[in-house]
């Protein structure tokens, strides 16, 4: 992992390594959009927020977690948040060339979720473009997945637009928003993936400007 926490800027958005100074906006972009995070955990109440966001750093201090609050450029609105977690450095022996050459072989991205006003904008597209970028470029990974609510349709085709190949159906994988053993659909990016996938998402990130 780097040294430092990235600031991830595109054109549209930057985003910003999450701290307690972004619970007030994550609140104001959660609103009262109950069904627009269906299948996603987004607190609704300070204290949920504040736990939410403490939840992330104790991920950051382990290691293992890199989350960020998603701000629109242009005014410096949080538009949600996201993060990189599950972290991955792989056991290589010692002396080989990946221990000097890459900061991290896996991790996945998620915990990602948007307010309204960040629907049918290039917000999304973006936001992906960049960590994907800051993943493979700059740690070198081998992998980065995604996991998402195997009901969650929306998310699953966004998925598959956006390049990210499926891998199957994990059962009981991990507690749903509603709070029931949740079926995981799994989608991933390898490295030899990453070239052909930054041109899609840049032809579509082009496309909605």
């Amino acid at each position: 992992m780097a040294t430092h926490d990235p600031v991830l800027e595109g054109g549209y958005v930057r985003l910003e390594p999450l701290t307690h100074a972004h619970i007030e906006g994550l609140l104001g972009a959660a609103g009262s959009e109950v069904e627009l995070f269906k299948w996603t955990t987004v607190p609704q109440t300070l204290p949920g927020m504040t736990q939410y966001v403490e939840s992330a750093l104790k991920g950051h201090a382990d290691g293992t977690t890199l989350a960020f609050a998603t701000v629109r450029k242009s005014d410096s609105l949080v538009l949600g948040s996201t993060r990189f977690f599950l972290i991955e450095r792989w056991p290589w022996p010692a002396g080989h060339p990946r221990l000097a050459n890459s900061r991290a072989d896996g991790c996945e991205i998620g915990y990602t979720w948007l307010s309204p006003a960040a629907i049918r904008t290039p917000t999304n597209t973006e936001a992906k473009l960049l960590m994907l970028a800051h993943a493979f470029g700059v740690w070198n990974v081998e992998r980065v997945c995604f996991h998402t609510d195997a009901r969650n349709e929306r998310s699953r085709n966004a998925l598959l637009r956006g390049g990210a190949k499926f891998e199957g159906i994990l059962r009981a994988h991990r507690l749903s928003a509603d709070l029931k053993p949740r079926e995981s659909a799994r989608y991933s990016v390898t490295a030899p993936e990453w070239p052909q996938v930054r041109e899609l998402l840049t032809r579509k990130l082009h496309e909605r400007q």
